[in-house]
């Protein structure tokens, strides 16, 4: 018979949830022209890639800079999340805002991330310099998040996020989400833990948490 869960287990995987928010910014997709391709595949790697506890706030929005804001400022502010992932809309077309409508819902910008990403795609296709995908900080009074626009393609998030292998699993270019979850210790926020045959979360060994 399986035991029920103490109080104070309870309180501290509550404590140790991350909560994510994701964004797919799209105004044909948003307007139900076609599928939303991004929220998916951003939902089936974080099931994939993460071996703590986790909860997903999502939301699908047209390519609009306020509206966009307002969605980045109200996930941190009001859904407190930990993390929000945005896909879509990086590009150089007129329509194309997320990079723009992220910095005016951040405190701090987190240049790393972008350049990163930029690295990983530029090994498949040259247009990768067209991409303008950023990372930022949202703080406010008692909490912080990290705030970063991924690609909009499932095949590119997932190369971004987990990187690139040779075929022994060697990694040969990090992917981004290596560096998150210390990021995001760094915070204030929840331990984050990974699987590491998918991505293999960095920390300094002064960082790390002993596993149970």
């Amino acid at each position: 018979m399986k035991k029920p869960m103490t109080n104070a287990i309870a309180n501290e995987k509550k404590i140790n949830t991350v909560r994510i928010g994701l964004v797919s910014i799209s105004d044909r997709a948003s307007s139900g022209i076609y599928e939303d391709l991004g929220i998916p595949a951003l939902e089936t790697w974080l099931k994939k890639a993460l071996s703590s506890p986790f909860e997903i706030v999502s939301r699908l929005i047209a390519d609009e800079s306020e509206l966009i804001t307002q969605t980045l400022i109200e996930l941190v502010d009001k859904e407190r999340c930990d993390l929000v992932l945005t896909t879509g809309g990086t590009g150089p077309s007129r329509r194309d805002v997320t990079p723009e409508a992220t910095l005016a819902a951040a405190t701090r910008e987190m240049p790393g991330f972008g350049e990163q990403m930029r690295q990983i795609s530029l090994r498949f296709v040259p247009t990768a310099i067209l991409s303008r995908q950023v990372g930022a900080l949202r703080e406010i009074e008692g909490h912080s998040a990290l705030i970063i626009n991924l690609p909009g393609q499932p095949k590119a998030i997932a190369e971004t996020l987990e990187g690139l292998k040779d075929a022994d699993g060697k990694v040969v270019t990090p992917g981004i989400f290596a560096a998150v979850p210390y990021c995001v210790d760094l915070m204030g926020g929840p331990y984050i833990e990974t699987q590491e045959s998918v991505v293999k979360a960095f920390r300094p060994k002064s960082a790390l948490k002993p596993t149970i």
